[in-house]
């Protein structure tokens, strides 16, 4: 299965790779369609930190390199299930900015951003299982109940031990004292 994964992984990631170096390269061509979106973020990023720059063009960058860079991540199979989940995170802007279908007067404008609206819905659900597949290997909560489980029954072994150990105890001492010595 391994093949698989890696396979999946790479034609996963290979449009936020390519599209993310396109945007990084020429932001300018997608500020006018990003701004009602970054004006929207902007005063919250402003409280985060107001030393963050918040410009279109700068905020498209950033979103670009960090497509770039969590792209990689997945492709080469490094920290697949964050890099996945990062993906994730940055398509949300990306698609209600650059798709908004319910905005179009035009039918053929819709058509078209209704279909991108739905490609990028799509590659968000192949992130989510991306970011949930831990490659056949038990994942952290399992394993903590795994163990947890394990602890139990343990413990319960432990007791029922010392229970019968206590019984054959009970009885030896009792069988002591009535034999007479």
């Amino acid at each position: 299965m391994k093949p698989v994964r890696s396979l999946a992984r790479a034609m996963l990631s290979g449009i936020f790779v390519v599209s993310g170096f396109r945007n990084f390269q020429n932001p300018g061509r997608l500020a006018p369609t990003a701004k009602p979106v970054t004006d929207r973020v902007t005063p919250l990023l402003e409280r985060a930190n107001p030393r963050i720059p918040t410009d279109t063009e700068t905020l498209i960058r950033a979103t670009a390199a960090v497509q770039v860079g969590a792209g990689l991540l997945l492709a080469t199979g490094k920290l697949t299930r964050p890099a996945a989940l990062v993906l994730a995170g940055t398509l949300v802007p990306v698609t209600i900015a650059g798709h908004p279908f319910w905005k179009n007067d035009d039918p053929a404008a819709r058509n078209n951003n209704q279909t991108h609206f739905l490609k990028n819905l799509g590659l968000f659900g192949g992130l989510l299982l991306a970011a949930a597949d831990t490659e056949g290997k038990p994942g952290l909560r399992w394993r903590a109940g795994h163990r947890i489980g394990h602890s139990r029954r343990s413990v319960r072994r432990a007791v029922r031990t010392a229970r019968r150990e206590a019984r054959i105890a009970v009885r030896s001492a009792s069988t002591a004292r009535r034999i007479p010595g």
